[in-house]
Order: structure tokens, then C-alpha cells, then sequence
């Protein structure tokens, strides 16, 4: 009987754990071709479909008009279904058209997506909230985003005309794109001929996001552009590089486009390169404006330009739309970095664009190992914090190891020709920018002392040293001064013997015997934000204050240097 007890037991014990195994197993291999099966679907779709697992707000099937709490939403035009219903509404319902010709009398008409209108909308002619009732009702325009009841609807006082909304400034209409594909002359002068119809002061803008940097926000973000913006304006730098997504600046008019990116430092820089191959393939006329949304980790090009150290989804994306019809036109000087290994003479020297700053020593050793288990995996460096906690963790330990003492004895620094007597230094920078090391004035120190002013334009280099890991962490909480070295227009350094870590723009490498050579290559037009300060302010430092201190550390130009929106 006691054996029989046993077996049953061990029976049920086996059941009950080997059960959930195979059904979770199951269910998982189902996801997958589910997931491969949808991906597959959403590729061939003229929606730009994506799935969710829990709609964040009271959602209905757009063809049933059922409650769903799953399914899937365009990002495009806002249609909502769940996943009985996809492929109907897919046929059916009409997505965001980004290119269509306008009515007979030039004008552009609303397209009307029934139901799921966003939360605390208003109706157009009545003034009364929209939406509020537990059922698929009332009518979003997906161009200028007015909303209606279904009883109000015919009384709109512009009857069908839309007006693209708020930014229409910003939005490439679909009948623009339609009358540049039927032009038999593509030329500038034809581009401004179209855009008089756009309206006076129209500056389209191109979002082009990284979904790999920083916080991984850059997905959400892409949906939300294009939900506002024409789809064409809105790019994703993993599926399309730069240099491709910038050529629809050759079809609007010239020195009207402006980019926003999305992204870290290194998205920024890459970027600024693909515009400046357009400059060598003749398209100078073209050349954008460029405005930094930062999803970095340091974000210290962002800093500088006055758009924060870092987004997280505080302000929404209409905030940021306006803060760029609200922006100032700057230049930033941008330089070349120019690596020639020792003894590898029949080698083309490694050239490099740098934006914010070049060092050796401790910190780009903090950013080669942050970089090398970040190729590792991946998938755990997902969060900002995270990756400042790891950045803490090695600097930490180079305090205890001191991996790149006696610098002044490996290296020599000339600038502008004239050779530097170094102190004994762990580390020496080269800056570009005000701010480094995610959110620190490098050049300014405790601001306790005087020091040289600085400019984004002023084609000068800010050259620092550091005593090591624990002198850098000084800096940054202003407890300590750099060791400023001078301002140069031409920085070279001679690394006689050993490999050092090193990095440009965060980029960062092990490098053997070499000379580095830093001279001016171009300016780049970017938009600067002066509405706020930066995160790394002063509390107590007042409005007054911050604009006398334009000339230090501010990219503010001002006389004849500047340029305005």
C-alpha cells in the first residue's frame, strides 16, 4: 500500500511539474511563428502596423467595434484592430496617404479615422470633450489631428478643407510630394515655386531615430512622429542610414529642411557625417539644420546646445516640435582627427570626424571597457542608468589600479606647433564643446579661477589634463580644476611608446605607438534651444546670469556669426 501511495505521489509530482514545462513550451514556439507570421504580414501591409499586448487606454476594433485589450494599431493613421479582424482592416481602412494630389482648388481634405481619438480631446465645434463614450465614436483628422463628434461633424465651418493643424510648418503635405513627382525639371528654383503653396515660413522637418540608443525610447518615439508628420518624413537609422535618408532634402526647397535626431552623441556625429558627403557630392544648397532629441547616455553635444541631458518622455512630442519652430541657428565647428600608426608608413593614416572631444587615458579607458561588454551583451545595457553605473563601477576600479600613470613620460603634446611641458598626468582631453563626461563643464572647473571663454565657432581647441579616474570624478562633482594646457587651433600628441586607451566622441579604442593630428575640417548648422537652462546649471544662478555668461561655454554666437531661423 506504502509503494502504491509512493508511486501515485511521485506520478502526480512529475504531472505537475512536466505539464506547465510543455505548455509553456508550447505557447512559446506558437509566439514565435505567430510573431514570424505577423512580421511577415506587416512587411507586405501599406499600414504601419504594430502589435500590443495591452492597449494603454479604453481601445475599440476600428472593423468590429468590439472593447479589444490586445491587438494591433497603426502608428501611421491610428487605426486600431484586434487579430481576428487585422487583415480585413488592413484591406478595407485607408492609411496615411504620403502622396496624393491636392482637390481642384489646391487645398488638401481631412482624412477621417473613426473612433479611439486621443484621451481629453475636444471637439472642433462644440467645444465638448470627445470620446467619452464606452463605444467606437466621433472622428479624428490624421493630418491636422482635429477632432469631431459623429453629430458634428457636418458643421465644420472649413466643410472638408484641412489645414494641416498646429505644425503645419512642419509637415510635408502629400500633394507637395505629388507635384514634385509629376515636375520634368528638378530644380531648386522649381522646389520654391511649390513651397509658396505650403505657406509663407514653412520648414519641413525630417526625424531620423536611432531604436538602439540610450533607453531604447526610440521605437515609441518613431510611431508618435509619425502619427503627427507625413511617414516619409519619419526614418529608422537600423533600417536606413543617413546618407539615404537626407536625399529627400534635395527634393524640398533649399536651406529650409531641418533634422531632428534621435539619439546619442555617436547618432549625432553620424549624421553630421552623412551631411557632409553631401556637401562633397555638390548639394551644399541642401544642407539641413540640425536639432538633437538626446537618447544618449552622456548627451554632452545636447548639453551644449541647450536641449538637456538626457529624454525620457517628459515633455511630449508636440513640446518638441515647437521648441524646434521656436530654435536658433548656430555654427559648431567640427574637426579631424588624423591617426598615424608608427613604423606602418604604406599605411593610409586612420581619419576620424570629431564633434565634442578626443582623449587618452582614464576616461576612454572607462569607455573601451564599457564598450567591449556592451558588444557582449547587448541586450543589458538597454538603460540609461544602468550604463552610468557601470561607467562608476570602472572608474572606481581604475582608482585602485591606475592603468595609465606616467601619461606625461609616453606622450608629447604640441599646440599650434609649440611644444607643452606636461605635468604628471594620467589623462589628456581635447575639447570641441562646453560639456563632458555626461553633463560636466570640463574647461570651467569649479569656476573659481579665471580661464579663456569659449565658443562652438570659434575654431578653437580646449586642451585638459587629469590626474587620474578620481581627479575626473572631482571635476564633475566641482570639487577639483583641470589642468588647462592651453587653446589651440592644431592639437598633435606623439605616443612613444605602449598602447592607451583612447576615444573620440565616445568612440573608443586601444592604440599603439602613433601621432594624432586634430585640425578644423568644417562648420555644421545646428539649432539651439535658449528658452532653459541646461540640467547642469545652477540653481541659484539667475536669467541675468546665464546670458552674461554667453561668451563662456555658451554656443551662442553673436554679430555676424550668427544666423536666425
Amino acid at each position: 500500500m506504502d509503494i502504491m501511495m509512493r508511486w501515485t505521489l511521485l506520478f502526480w509530482t512529475t504531472l505537475a511539474v512536466v505539464v506547465p514545462v510543455i505548455i509553456t513550451l508550447w505557447c512559446s514556439v506558437q509566439r514565435s511563428k505567430r510573431k514570424i507570421h505577423m512580421k511577415d504580414f506587416f512587411r507586405k501591409s501599406k499600414h504601419g502596423w504594430h502589435c500590443t499586448d495591452l492597449f494603454n487606454k479604453p481601445t475599440y476594433c476600428c472593423v468590429c467595434q468590439q472593447h479589444i485589450l490586445q491587438g494591433a494599431v497603426c502608428d501611421c493613421c491610428g487605426v486600431c484592430a484586434d487579430e481576428t479582424c487585422l487583415r480585413r482592416a488592413d484591406r478595407s481602412l485607408v492609411c496615411k496617404e504620403i502622396m496624393a494630389p491636392s482637390r481642384t482648388d489646391g487645398t488638401l481634405a481631412h482624412r477621417w479615422v473613426r473612433g479611439n481619438v486621443p484621451l481629453c480631446s475636444v471637439c472642433a465645434v462644440c467645444k465638448e470633450q470627445c470620446g467619452n463614450q464606452p463605444k467606437l465614436c466621433d472622428f479624428r483628422c490624421v493630418w491636422c489631428q482635429t477632432t469631431v463628434h459623429d453629430d458634428c461633424k457636418l458643421s465644420l465651418s472649413d466643410g472638408e478643407r484641412c489645414e494641416l493643424g498646429e505644425f503645419r510648418s512642419l509637415i510635408i503635405p502629400p500633394h507637395y510630394l505629388h507635384h514634385v513627382n509629376k515636375l520634368r525639371r528638378r530644380h531648386p528654383d522649381e522646389y520654391s515655386k511649390l513651397a509658396s503653396a505650403c505657406g509663407s515660413g514653412w520648414t519641413p522637418v525630417l526625424v531620423l531615430a536611432n531604436t538602439r540608443s540610450g533607453n531604447n525610447m526610440g521605437e515609441a518615439l518613431l510611431g508618435e512622429f509619425r502619427t503627427i508628420l507625413n511617414p516619409v518624413q519619419v526614418f529608422d537609422l537600423s533600417e536606413l542610414p543617413p546618407s539615404k535618408a537626407l536625399q529627400l532634402c534635395t527634393l524640398l526647397p533649399p536651406g529650409s529642411v531641418r533634422v531632428l535626431v534621435c539619439g546619442g552623441d555617436g547618432t549625432v556625429g553620424w549624421v553630421l557625417d552623412a551631411i557632409d558627403t553631401m556637401k562633397l557630392k555638390g548639394q551644399d544648397q541642401f544642407i539641413p539644420r540640425v536639432m538633437i532629441l538626446p537618447l544618449g547616455t552622456g548627451n554632452d553635444l545636447s548639453n551644449s546646445l541647450g536641449w538637456g541631458s538626457g529624454y525620457a518622455g517628459e515633455i511630449p512630442v508636440e513640446q518638441v516640435l515647437r521648441n524646434i519652430l521656436e530654435a536658433e541657428v548656430v555654427k559648431m565647428d567640427r574637426w579631424k582627427v588624423q591617426v598615424a600608426s608608427k613604423g606602418l608608413y604604406f599605411r593610409k593614416p586612420k581619419v576620424l570626424s570629431m564633434n565634442n572631444y578626443f582623449s587618452v587615458g582614464p576616461d576612454a579607458l572607462m569607455a573601451l571597457n564599457f564598450h567591449t561588454h556592451r558588444e557582449k551583451t547587448p541586450s543589458f545595457f538597454s538603460s540609461r542608468i544602468i550604463n552610468k553605473a557601470v561607467y562608476f563601477m570602472y572608474g572606481t576600479k581604475d582608482c585602485l589600479v591606475q592603468e595609465c600613470k606616467d601619461l606625461d613620460k609616453r606622450i608629447e603634446l604640441e599646440l599650434d606647433g609649440e611644444r607643452v611641458a606636461l605635468p604628471s598626468l594620467e589623462g589628456i582631453i581635447v575639447c570641441n564643446i562646453g560639456y563632458w563626461g555626461g553633463g560636466c563643464r570640463l574647461w570651467e572647473g569649479m569656476g573659481d579661477e579665471p580661464y579663456p571663454p569659449t565658443r562652438l565657432d570659434d575654431g578653437l581647441l580646449e586642451v585638459v589634463g587629469v590626474f587620474g579616474s578620481f581627479h575626473c570624478a572631482q571635476i564633475q562633482v566641482k570639487m577639483a580644476n583641470p589642468v588647462r594646457l592651453g587653446q589651440a587651433h592644431t592639437v598633435r600628441l606623439v605616443l612613444k611608446t605602449s598602447r592607451m586607451p583612447m576615444q573620440v566622441d565616445g568612440e573608443p579604442w586601444a592604440q599603439g605607438p602613433c601621432t594624432i593630428t586634430i585640425t578644423h575640417k568644417t562648420q555644421a548648422f545646428m539649432l539651439y534651444h535658449s528658452a532653459e537652462q541646461t540640467d547642469d546649471d545652477d540653481d541659484e544662478s539667475s536669467t541675468s546670469e546665464a546670458e552674461s555668461s554667453a561668451p563662456h561655454d555658451s554656443p551662442k554666437p553673436a554679430g555676424p556669426a550668427s544666423a536666425r531661423a
